[in-house]
């Protein structure tokens, strides 16, 4: 990003954090900034990708969906020369402001945000408007790279073992290291020498925030009160507790557009179509093979053809909606809608796995050091951001460190964590209850009678989030219209286990908390009772149970929808090698495939999956050795 583009992103994000004016910032600044801005990045070399004018009537490859596998899809696909790529992306490019950490949370519900909402269920997300958990997805080239968090975790060797020992060869561990390898650019010097586990040189920038408070430092030594060791969670052994790494460049976010797409707009094999709609994939009913798709661009349905494959990379929601528009899916369902079922296929849809923590979980301190928003974002701290690119600006909403740890229902002697501590120096009130309530949908009515005595004061957040729910919840069409929205069933905290472990990792908040780095800060627990739970025994099991239906907040890691299985799954939807059963030339790239959701953050794991795919592609269509490997091996096509 261009010194311009940051000043003009720093000025913009003073502009939305504190509501002031632009015509109230002393003028000079911004015209300086204005005139930079707008001649400068005329010649960016990291500016937006250029989108084509004039289509072509075919491609060899085309990619429904720009985001963090589809974005990693056209590069790699595109480097053979002689194959024509479309990138087809729903939504537009990047802003100013999606580039800036801090603001992550401020993109929800913007236009960036495709804005769903689960149906109400009485299992979960009872303190939020109408019952309706908010799930943000990124409608943005980038995808949900654009709007998440930026936190890299790759989850738990066991996972992938999981996933090969599931029935899919080649999805083991030691399979998918290399590829999360090929796309990193570690640059913490520490980390990268520990070149098993860490790589430089690719595309994706990972590294450590420039700016950390004191108490980052104060949750490792918590950690290790509580028993855990200071590690490389992304390295040999999961559990224990580490500062987070971010997919960062230069104090800005590196979203797979930025990564991936930006480097490969002058590839005349690569063409990119924004604000193009994907309704259908085009089948032929007798053949049963895939040979376009159809979409709406400029109000106005559009095809285009697929000489080799269609590949779907629309993220766990949008997918499986395809498949079942397209006539792929459970038979009953399609019928019910009037869809001509091409291929029955009763997992599409199902499987959906979700990691979510319990939110509001805050601890009051007495000292000024936390991300406080109207003390810690003003014109000083974004020109300190555009010059230097470091300060609270740099900040992804002040999550500062990482723990995996292990309740009673887990194995203590083995490393395979089931509780994942998100721990951040802010919290739900850190902005005067505006955009991070919103966020999350929580009703006025909540906020206002738990937290809003709290607003702007300082404290830390912990983030209990269970790794490996139980629950599995389900996406259904509303109607065979495609622009209607699909019907999201979250089903969270229907199994019993699930509520068991994350009671306990409240429980682990609280004596995380308690600790003696923490107290030095003067941390106490803000243990005022929730509405609906208050008439239970504070501190109880019953109470945890009932504050865990309340603020069950989402980390938006939606995946399993069109899960990876072999054939002999009644289940499954892709093989192996990520086709489609029954149909030919169609393929499905993201967090869909996972047959297991991974323990942790979820966008490493898509980004991996889809560099596998690319290689898996290429397998299929090209003679390998006159192609350059990277040292990664392919899997037999």
């Amino acid at each position: 990003m261009s010194v311009a583009t940051v000043i003009g992103a720093a000025i913009k994000a003073a502009t939305v954090l504190l509501g002031v004016s632009i015509g109230k910032i002393t003028i000079i600044p911004v015209l300086i900034a204005t005139l930079a801005y707008f001649n400068y990045d005329l010649m960016d070399p990291e500016n937006h990708p250029r989108v084509t004018k004039q289509l072509r009537e075919d491609y060899d490859i085309i990619i429904v969906g720009g985001g963090s596998a589809g974005s990693v899809l056209a590069n790699r696909l595109t480097e053979n020369p002689e194959w024509n790529v479309l990138l087809l992306e729903a939504g537009g490019h990047e802003t100013e402001i999606t580039d800036v950490p801090i603001l992550s949370l401020y993109l929800h519900k913007s236009k960036v945000d495709w804005k769903y909402r689960t149906q109400p269920q009485n299992s979960a997300c009872l303190a939020m408007v109408d019952h309706r958990c908010c799930w943000t997805r990124g409608k943005v080239l980038g995808g949900s790279s654009v709007l998440n968090t930026m936190l890299y975790i790759r989850g738990n060797r066991r996972d992938f073992d999981e996933w090969k020992n599931l029935g899919n060869p080649n999805w083991g561990y030691e399979d998918v290291l290399p590829y999360f390898l090929k796309s990193q650019d570690q640059r913490n010097p520490y980390l990268a020498r520990n070149t098993k586990y860490h790589s430089t040189g690719g595309y994706l920038t990972v590294q450590d925030n420039p700016y950390v408070t004191p108490l980052g430092v104060a949750f490792l030594q918590a950690g290790e009160e509580m028993g855990y060791d200071i590690r490389d969670v992304n390295g040999e052994q999961q559990t224990g507790f580490a500062l987070f790494q971010f997919t960062m460049r230069r104090g800005a976010r590196c979203s797979t557009a930025k990564a991936f797409v930006r480097p490969i707009q002058l590839r005349k094999n690569f063409h990119l179509s924004l604000w193009s709609h994907v309704t259908r994939v085009l089948i032929d009913p007798r053949t049963k093979r895939a040979y376009g798709v159809e979409f709406i661009k400029d109000g106005r349905k559009q095809v285009v053809f697929a000489k080799k494959e269609v590949i779907l990379s629309a993220g766990a929601i949008n997918s499986p909606q395809l498949l079942m528009l397209s006539g792929i899916g459970p038979r009953i369902h399609l019928e019910q809608l009037g869809i001509p079922v091409i291929q029955n296929l009763p997992g599409v849809g199902q499987n959906l796995q979700d990691h979510i923590a319990v939110g509001g979980l805050s601890f009051l301190i007495d000292y000024e050091i936390s991300i406080v928003m109207n003390r810690m974002v003003n014109l000083n701290t974004a020109l300190r951001y555009a010059i230097t690119e470091d300060g609270p600006l740099t900040s992804s909403i002040g999550l500062e460190a990482v723990g995996f740890i292990s309740t009673k229902y887990a194995n203590q002697s083995d490393d395979w964590p089931d509780i994942e501590f998100m721990l951040t120096s802010s919290g739900l009130t850190s902005d005067g209850g505006t955009h991070v309530k919103n966020a999350h949908g929580l009703s006025d009515e909540f906020y206002n009678e738990v937290y809003r005595k709290i607003d702007n004061h300082d404290v830390f957040g912990v983030f209990p989030m269970i790794l490996r729910p139980k629950s599995r919840g389900y996406i259904r069409l509303k109607s065979n219209k495609p622009l209607d929205y699909p019907l999201l069933y979250h089903n969270y905290l229907t199994h019993p286990d699930d509520v068991a472990v994350l009671r306990e990792g409240v429980k682990a908040a609280i004596a995380f908390g308690e600790t003696s780095s923490m107290r030095r800060f003067g941390s106490r627990f803000y243990s005022k009772p929730l509405p609906n739970c208050k008439d239970i025994p504070l501190f109880t099991d019953e109470y945890w149970d009932c504050v865990i239906r309340q603020y069950t907040m989402t980390i938006y890691h939606m995946s399993g929808t069109a899960k990876m299985g072999p054939s002999t799954d009644p289940m499954a939807v892709v093989d192996p090698e990520l086709r489609v059963y029954g149909i030919t030339g169609l393929r499905v790239i993201d967090a869909s495939i996972m047959p297991l959701i991974t323990s942790g953050n979820i966008n490493a794991p898509v980004i991996m999956i889809g560099e596998k795919g690319a290689d898996l592609i290429k397998a299929r269509w090209m003679q390998l050795p006159r192609f350059k490997r990277d040292n990664v091996t392919t899997a037999t096509a």
